[in-house]
């Protein structure tokens, strides 16, 4: 058996193509079109390619992009003021602040400050205990990615069982309420599980979080299982890996997410469109 590949590079094109057309609509009707704002606090080159990657994006769908780009030196006080600012900016539909942010900034009280109804990556408590309650709003763009990608494969989780590799807030937690959500028997594993490689196997659907390279062994994947692997590890090669044995794993799942070009361009694709959700929102559409 070789896997299919969920091709997140082609989903996330097709879905940012939906969203322009709706984007060109309104200006075709003479309507304010989506702005989405960006908040950058120091030189970290990652997070810069993040950004510029963020920028881009919302330009191709034709919506108003902001930046706002902080010191490093910037205070606590100094961010929370651009974020008040940005609440308070009617032409600002989605604000997202981008992570990691320098260590003598709590990211948490800054995440928490984002208009709930601007929280465009879903990371409030409001916004988060919706999804919990299964009445999503504006839901966590890469467990929301994964869920796209699975719908327009046709893949359907209800009664399949799911396991969770990571409990992080970015994306294990939220990834397991969207696959509870759908109908999914959900296992979050971490690294306090007893017998990790048990649970691995015995899954129909694993997603994989945990930023260790090429962890989950082919072997350890039950025949015909579907894979998706949210990691992005660099290797002292410069090779750019999931959490997942890709080479191996492909041989024994029946859909399976390659590193790159899988959940990471969907996560951008799902910003947009929870920018256009929120506009929607704001509009009263």
């Amino acid at each position: 058996m070789t896997a299919r590949l969920m091709d997140g590079k082609a989903i996330a094109l097709a879905l940012r193509e939906e969203i322009k057309a709706k984007v060109d609509g309104l200006k075709a009707a003479g309507k304010r079109v989506p702005g989405l704002a960006v908040v950058i606090v120091g030189q970290d080159p990652a997070s810069q390619i993040y950004v510029r990657n963020k920028h881009l994006a919302t330009e191709a769908a034709g919506m108003k992009s902001m930046m706002r780009v902080l010191p490093e030196t910037a205070t606590q006080q100094e961010v929370l003021a651009v974020v008040a600012e940005l609440n308070a900016d009617a032409t600002v539909d989605g604000i997202l602040v981008q992570l990691p942010v320098p260590k003598h900034i709590d990211s948490k009280s800054v995440i928490d400050a984002i208009a709930v109804e601007k929280d465009v990556d879903g990371f409030n408590p409001e916004n988060i205990g919706l999804l919990a309650q299964r009445t999503p709003r504006l839901r966590p763009c890469t467990p929301y990615g994964c869920m796209k990608m699975l719908e327009h494969s046709g893949i359907d989780v209800k009664g399949l069982d799911a396991v969770v590799l990571g409990q992080s807030n970015i994306v294990g937690r939220p990834a397991a309420l969207e696959l509870l959500m759908k109908g999914a028997t959900v296992t979050i594993c971490h690294s306090q599980t007893k017998d990790l490689v048990g649970h691995i196997r015995r899954a129909d659907l694993i997603v994989a979080g945990i930023g260790k390279p090429e962890f989950v062994k082919g072997e350890w994947i039950k025949p015909g299982a579907i894979v998706i692997d949210v990691g992005i590890n660099r290797l002292p090669s410069g090779k750019v890996v999931g959490d997942v044995d890709f080479e191996t794993a492909k041989e024994v799942a029946s859909w399976i997410t390659p590193v790159p070009g899988g959940v990471g361009p969907m996560t951008i694709a799902m910003l947009i469109q929870n920018t256009l959700e929120a506009y929607e929102h704001r509009e009263g559409k």
